[in-house]
């Protein structure tokens, strides 16, 4: 198939390009780079021995999108262009919403004007919001509690309305967990921009000397070890998800969510000492006071993506922590160094 990629040169969108490139597709990617390096794509293009066409474009100029579908006429769409940071979207919610929002109203709208009705979306977790019992299924209600997860959940319901309005739509939200992880060629991984958000790509920078310590936020939740749990998901596996819904969409049309994450939780101590066993040394840490907004725990219940989609992780923490430390020690400056 021609599939384009909004957000193709992120970290979940670059290893997805790769897995679709070496699944034989077609691939042109959309990307502003706001918040990403073309030479990531430049490295997948060297992993999968073919490049995916790209084009620097903003998602919310339709001219633009006019543009790409009259020239490289795909067929498909995976949405990840968007803003991401929970924080970031409580301070600037209008850049959120009118990135997020009406960015991907800008692509529906491209994308029907083309005859082009099957898309693969982005979603998050967030939209679960803090009401909800772990594990989390699909069929629960939702409700997110940050500007960012709501942006999430407004595109869920404009897909869904979308989808009920026109059954030649075949749409997939995918809500995933926590990606961690890199390919384990070392080449392609994540490289956030100022002080990282998340908790893996911190961990890695304290590991490899560009921060001083680990700040753990809570050390006193009703958890075996007094710290969050989390589902953390490898981003490879979280890559193959993603094709594995666009193959389902080929056959199926409608709406259909899917929950991408391992099934299980992780806590910030367990992910800590899975780290320093892949690097093979301790990492500074500190635990400090509870972190507003932040749950005990949660975790998915995957087993409507592996009975739809024949789907489920297979890669270990080990793994995430062994290809994570790979990618930072390779690169310590991101692809900054390139």
């Amino acid at each position: 198939m021609r599939i384009l990629v909004t957000g193709g040169t992120g970290y979940i969108g670059s290893h997805t390009v790769l897995t679709l490139l070496e699944a034989g597709h077609d691939v042109v990617v959309v990307d502003n780079l706001a918040n990403s390096s073309q030479e990531a794509l430049l490295r997948v293009g060297e992993l999968a021995g073919r490049e995916a066409a790209f084009v620097k474009a903003d998602i919310t100029d339709e001219q633009a999108l006019d543009a790409v579908f009259d020239e490289h006429s795909p067929e498909a769409v995976i949405h990840f262009a968007g803003l991401k940071a929970v924080g970031e979207s409580v301070t600037i919610p209008l850049d959120y919403y009118y990135n997020n929002v009406a960015g991907t109203i800008a692509l529906l709208r491209s994308m029907d004007r083309h005859d082009v009705r099957s898309i693969v979306f982005s979603s998050s977790a967030t939209v679960y919001g803090e009401h909800n019992p772990y594990p989390y299924v699909e069929k629960m209600e939702i409700g997110a509690m940050n500007p960012y997860g709501r942006t999430k959940e407004q595109i869920e319901d404009i897909l869904s309305d979308l989808g009920a309005s026109d059954s030649r739509w075949h749409i997939a939200l995918l809500r995933y967990f926590n990606p961690v992880g890199a390919h384990p060629s070392g080449r392609i991984g994540e490289d956030p921009q100022g002080i990282p958000n998340n908790l893996m790509p911190f961990i890695a920078q304290v590991a490899v000397g560009r921060r001083e310590k680990l700040m753990v936020f809570g050390g006193d939740y009703e958890t075996p070890d007094g710290t969050c749990q989390r589902d953390f998901i490898h981003v490879v596996d979280l890559a193959e998800g993603h094709a594995a819904a666009l193959r389902y969409l080929e056959d199926h049309a409608g709406v259909f969510r899917w929950n991408l994450g391992s099934g299980q939780g992780t806590s910030v101590l367990e992910m800590l000492r899975a780290f320093e066993a892949a690097v093979g040394s301790p990492i500074p840490f500190e635990i400090v006071a509870r972190r507003a907004g932040d749950l005990p725990a949660f975790w998915a219940d995957p087993s409507s993506a592996l009975a739809d989609l024949g789907w489920s992780t297979t890669r270990t923490v080990a793994q995430m922590c062994e290809d994570h430390w790979r990618w930072q020690k390779n690169n310590p400056m991101g692809y900054a160094t390139a």
